[in-house]
């Protein structure tokens, strides 16, 4: 049992010295992790093949992700033990004035805490008044302090019954503090081994949830802001000190990953967290399930739907199975860094709300001279985003090869809730309006690391549905942090004429194919804008009036560029012009341009 004595005596800062040991574990690991990724594996990627580096790279992505465990349970540890110091701090400040309070008064605070003091001769003549001492105890139901209480009443023995509450207050405290730090510190250890399992990942998220829990007094989730700017977020971050900021990393991985206005290696560092938790956790449902069984069987009558598949798709077996192979994909990009000179991908959101959302650059965008970010349209989702990923990357390579001397960073902005059926959710405006406001945020998160407008040449590629969102975005109130809008198969931005765009027109550029239906069924659907004109082809008009437009018309005023590829989703074919107009653009060399 805990006594004043011992509070009074303790030396919290043994514990504050057990953090910072902590807390240097827990940053080395994370610079190991990032050391290992860009400064080791990338060039045995980059100049390794065969066999040895197949090996090699599995033992660095098993060191990898040792690393990253380590940083993540190490900076609980660390969160943990400040908080512990700081929270037995407060009891032992507060026991301190109580007997300093004692002191003062010539008041003896005995071993059991009671408090031993003078009678008051304050006032002669009435019944309380009388010589010798008293013995106060906590738990006066009333302690009788000067002007209150009963008539007569002796003012010291109020007094001493107030210190004896507080100094009795302050040592259950100190006791509560340490039974639920004890418990919580107990469970933060991993088994022996070299390799992390899933099941410790499992533990790794209950452990957060056990340490958020504990110290909610001394870094609570809501000091972080919400639905702030990202230049508030940003001024947040700045006034914390090195020690909130790393507890929040590890403590609140998903919210401080999400946060627009953040450096960039700071967001990836926490999404990674969440990304690993979010594996090892779909993982285990997945496997809760059981194998997937056949979707159809064959009898003699012949084939009839699997009524154990269905119950299988009810439970959720599809969705797992997509949201993993939309893990595994952003797995893959972190492991081909290094591979074809591509550079440090930095996970720059993720989430499994709704259909999953992935956010994912080629390249620090927080440094680069040239950024391009990339919105895909209908169907987009976590489940799907290989095929996004790779776009991008193709992008940064076409990019990089026309601007080598130049740093370029390409985003894949899978951010907002895309329609994910033509008929009818790709008719539909809303999409393309609840995006824009994320999308928006998101630029300017960008802008504001960056360090202004001036900072890096931004260009916002939509295709699809996705570029019916970043018209929506151009439309909204502020202004698109961006200096080129390119969109390829667009089914309408929902504004008539290129100028009503922020960018300007002599800024809008558009890609389509001869043989993608997407423009003329976005016309069909009205996502495009309305404007009275000539609408012509190569210059012959063939209608006039209130004409809805598209970016791919004429009339629209886009920049049209040469396509020589087909289909709706071939535009990032590589070595194709169609891939190469839209690095000219991102690179800011407009005259490379081919025009159709």
């Amino acid at each position: 049992m805990l006594t004043w004595q011992q509070l009074r005596d303790a030396k919290f800062t043994e514990y504050e010295d057990a953090a910072d040991g902590w807390s240097t574990v827990s940053n080395r690991a994370d610079a190991a992790r990032v050391r290992i990724e860009q400064e080791m594996a990338a060039p045995l990627r980059a100049t390794q093949q065969g066999e040895a580096l197949t090996s090699a790279d599995r033992d660095l992505t098993r060191l990898v992700r040792n690393y990253e465990y380590i940083h993540s349970e190490c900076g609980l540890v660390r969160t943990t033990l400040n908080a512990l110091a700081t929270e037995l701090a407060a009891a032992q400040k507060k026991l301190k004035q109580a007997l300093d309070d004692a002191a003062g008064l010539g008041f003896t605070v005995h071993e059991d805490g009671s408090v031993e003091y003078p009678r008051s001769t304050e006032l002669p003549g009435s019944p309380g008044a009388a010589s010798g001492t008293g013995d106060a105890k906590p738990g006066a139901p009333v302690p009788f302090l000067p002007g209150a209480g009963e008539a007569g009443g002796d003012p010291n023995k109020g007094r001493a019954e107030d210190i004896a509450e507080r100094i009795s207050q302050a040592v259950n405290s100190a006791i509560e503090i340490d039974n639920r730090y004890a418990g919580t510190l107990r469970k933060l250890k991993a088994p022996d081994g070299l390799a992390v399992t899933d099941d410790m990942l499992m533990d790794e998220a209950r452990d957060m949830g056990d340490v958020q829990q504990a110290v909610g007094s001394y870094l609570g989730k809501e000091g972080i802001p919400d639905g702030k700017s990202p230049a508030d977020n940003k001024k947040w971050w700045e006034s914390l000190t090195e020690e909130q900021r790393e507890g929040y990393q590890t403590l609140y991985p998903a919210e401080i990953g999400a946060l627009d206005g953040l450096p960039s290696a700071v967001r990836d560092s926490s999404n990674r967290i969440v990304l690993d938790e979010a594996r090892a956790q779909v993982q285990q449902k997945l496997d809760a399930l059981g194998p997937e069984p056949p979707k159809t069987i064959y009898t003699a009558a012949g084939a009839v739907h699997n009524p154990e598949w269905t119950a299988w798709e009810a439970m959720g077996g599809s969705k797992y199975k997509g949201q993993l192979e939309g893990m595994k994909a952003i797995q893959s990009r972190f492991d081909r860094t290094g591979v074809d000179d591509l550079p440090p991908a930095y996970l720059l959101g993720f989430d499994l709300k709704g259909n999953g959302h992935v956010i994912l650059a080629n390249g620090n965008p927080d440094t680069a001279d040239n950024t391009a970010v990339y919105v895909p349209g209908t169907k987009s989702k976590l489940a799907g985003a290989r095929g996004d990923i790779g776009r991008m990357q193709e992008i940064w390579d076409a990019s990089h090869q026309l601007s080598p001397g130049k740093s370029t960073a390409t985003i894949t902005w899978i951010g907002y809730d895309a329609p994910q059926s033509i008929v009818p959710e790709a008719m539909e405006k809303h999409w393309a309006h609840e995006g824009a406001p994320k999308l928006n945020n998101f630029l300017d998160g960008l802008q504001t690391v960056q360090g202004g407008p001036d900072a890096s040449h931004t260009t916002v590629i939509g295709h699809s549905y996705g570029s019916t969102t970043v018209g929506a975005a151009s439309k909204a109130p502020g202004h698109l942090a961006a200096d080129d809008i390119v969109v390829a198969g667009s089914p309408g931005m929902l504004v008539g004429d290129a100028n009503d765009l922020d960018v300007g027109k002599d800024h809008v550029w558009s890609l389509a194919a001869r043989n993608d239906a997407v423009p003329l069924g976005g016309k069909v659907a009205g996502l495009g804008g309305y404007k009275w004109d000539v609408e012509t082809w190569h210059g012959l008009p063939y209608n006039a009036g209130y004409v809805q437009t598209v970016p791919s018309d004429e009339a629209f005023g886009a920049h049209r560029m040469a396509v020589d590829t087909s289909g709706h989703s071939g535009y990032w074919k590589e070595d194709s012009t169609s891939l190469q107009n839209q690095a000219a653009v991102v690179t800011g060399r407009y005259n490379q341009v081919v025009d159709p």
